[in-house]
Formats: C-alpha cells, structure tokens, sequence
C-alpha cells in the first residue's frame, strides 16, 4: 500500500515534462491559490527530475458521505465519493478542478494525491438508518473513480456494496476499471434484486491511445471483457462511450458500441468532451505533446460544439453540445444504438425492498 504522508504544495515542473504512466504533463497551482511560480533554468541545476511520481494517500475525515444535486441533465440526484483525485490519470476528467479546492494542482497532484475516506461507509449506514431517511439509487463513480488502483488495498467501495446490500439500497457505478468484477459476488447478489447497475467507460478500443489519455486506467481490452463477465453474472451493464472528443475519438463511435453490444451490454449513453476551469489548458497541453500536428483541427472541432468556446457550462448543452459536429455526433450515437440494439434507458433500481436491519433499528431505538 502506498505511503500516507502530509500534504504537498503544488510545484512547477520544467516543460516538457512527460512523468511515466501519468496524463497531465504539468503541475500549475490552483485557482485559489495566491502564489504562482514557473521552472526557470538558471544554469546551476541540470538534474532531470524524477520519471516515477510516487501515490500519496490522505485521509479524509468526512462528516457526511452522501452528496446531493438538483441538476437537470444529471440522471441521479444522490451520489457516494470514496475518493478525491483519481489515480487512473484521465487527461480530460472534468473532476480536475475539485482538487484546487484542497489548494493542490488539477496537475499531476490530481492523479497523484489521492484522498480516501476510510469512515464511508460508517457514514453510510449511519445515513441510511436515519429516521425519515427516504431510498433512492446511490450513485458509485460519479466524480472519481471507486475501483482506482489505491482500492485494491482500502477496499472503501466494497464496504460501501456491503452496506447497500445490508441495506437493501439500489445503487450504480461508472467506473473504467476491470477491477470491479472484484466485486462481483456482491453485485451479482444486488442485481438479483433489481437494486445493481453498473456503466464501464470505454473511451477508445486504441490501446496506445487509451495509455497516453487514460494512463493508469484498465486496458480497453479488460473493460470489454468485464462488460461481459457482469451480463453473464445477471449485472445489468451499460457501456458509456465517454467523452467524446470530435478529431480524436469520435472515428470509433460506431465501433465502440458495436463491441459493446457484442460483449453483452444492453444500454449506452455518452458525453461530449467538457473542459471545465484547468482542463483546458491541461488538454491543450497534452494534445501539443501527444498530437501536435493535430492539436489545432481538434481544438478547432471541439469550440465548434461550444459556441467557438472551449466550454459552454449551460445544463444540457454541457453534455451533449450545439452545432453541426454535436449535432452529427448525436445522430450517429442513436442510430448506431439502433443497430445494435442498445437501449437509451436503463430499467429504473427498485426501492421497495429497502429495509434497516434489526441491528440498526436496536441501536436507533437507544436514542
């Protein structure tokens, strides 16, 4: 398990720089933070740093584990977070910008300095088995990744199933990691109750490109294969062809729901690419090392889905886009549903059978 130690301050880095099996080429300071500072070669110095970027783990001593939202073009209205940061190292992960918060860099520090919540799923039963406490689908994934690598050891979103399934509570994942089918037995057990759903994110059946863009996140390969192991265990499995980004990805549209289809998923949806905040200058940055002949056509696709900007934050049109390039992207993703035969509509999680267990309601009843 990796080293818990204090917290670092974000820190400038010599440009280039390309850590090995990291996204972000760079490491600026936050927005909130009121000192910047830039790599400047005086000379004196001419080590090289350090290819390897080690994981550092933080607690975080939460109160409350549940998150709510009332936004319309989101499809779930509560979610559980068991992570900040995401190891997986996503260069366009619109949960970048959470980290400045913390005073840490939407950079490297995002997919570097990972913060954990041992206490969830206390929390969650705590949550659950308060009076008045109404039911209805905890969303897994939402923000960061529940199966990042760090989860091999924490095992945080297990004990989150665990408690659901107690519980009797629906509850759904996205995640882009094979290691969900870790948890198998446990949603196998849920989805025979209609309480389990579970989206795997394939952003790209390009393995060189999944590596550079995704760098620490399951092989597309193993993500089609855990769609298949989750259908054949009973698991209700969507595949989310997210994001879509016009000029890199969105050649693969048809394919990727093809496979889908074929490796046992029954719905899919996708999001067009959002650059929030830092990941914008972070996804320019990685498309100039990456794609640097390309960069400027792709960008240039992108801000034609944006209103000639690279981010439009109004609901709905942050997910799917305007003009003729979302327009034709959004044609194409039903029409290839169509063909495969994936439906847009996952079958709602029941609630009915939602119930505290004895244990609880003795211990309530102290009270």
């Amino acid at each position: 398990m990796n080293a818990i130690i204090p917290a670092r301050q974000s820190e400038a880095l010599p440009e280039p720089f390309q850590p090995s099996g990291r996204g972000a080429k760079s490491n600026a300071a936050g927005r909130f933070e009121r000192a910047t500072s830039e790599p400047v070669d005086d000379g004196w110095h001419s080590e090289a740093p350090p290819r390897q970027i080690k994981t550092t783990l933080i607690r975080d001593a939460a109160r409350s584990i549940i998150t709510t939202n009332d936004s319309p073009d989101i499809s779930f209205d509560q979610s559980v977070n068991p992570y900040r940061g995401c190891e997986h190292g996503c260069i366009y992960c619109f949960a970048r910008p959470t980290h400045a918060y913390w005073g840490y860099s939407a950079g490297l520090d995002f997919e570097s300095v990972i913060f954990f919540k041992p206490g969830a799923a206390e929390l969650l039963r705590k949550a659950f088995s308060k009076r008045g406490y109404t039911p209805r689908p905890i969303a897994l994934g939402s923000n960061t990744d529940p199966y990042q690598p760090v989860e091999r050891d924490l095992r945080i979103t297990r004990a989150i199933l665990e408690t659901c399934l107690s519980f009797r509570h629906p509850v759904s994942i996205i995640t882009k990691s094979a290691g969900v089918l870790r948890d198998l037995d446990l949603l196998a057990e849920l989805a025979s109750m209609g309480l389990a759903h579970v989206a795997i994110s394939v952003t790209t059946l390009d393995a060189k490109l999944a590596r550079t863009m995704e760098p620490r996140a399951s092989t597309p390969t193993r993500r089609l294969s855990a769609i298949t192991a989750l259908s054949e265990a009973g698991v209700p499995v969507s595949i989310f062809t997210s994001p879509m980004i016009p000029g890199l990805n969105d050649h693969e549209l048809e394919n990727l729901l093809g496979a889908g289809a074929k490796s046992g998923a029954s719905h899919a949806s996708y999001v067009l690419l959002r650059l929030p905040l830092e990941v914008e200058p972070l996804f320019k940055q990685w498309l100039s090392v990456e794609r640097p002949l390309s960069a400027k056509k792709i960008m240039g696709l992108i801000e034609s889905t944006r209103g000639g900007k690279a981010y439009d934050s109004r609901f709905h049109a942050r997910m799917r886009g305007e003009g003729p390039v979302a327009d034709l992207i959004r044609a194409r993703f039903e029409r290839a549903c169509r063909a495969n035969g994936l439906s847009r509509k996952v079958v709602p999680l029941r609630t009915d059978l939602f119930t505290v267990p004895e244990k609880e309601s003795d211990q309530l009843s102290l009270f």
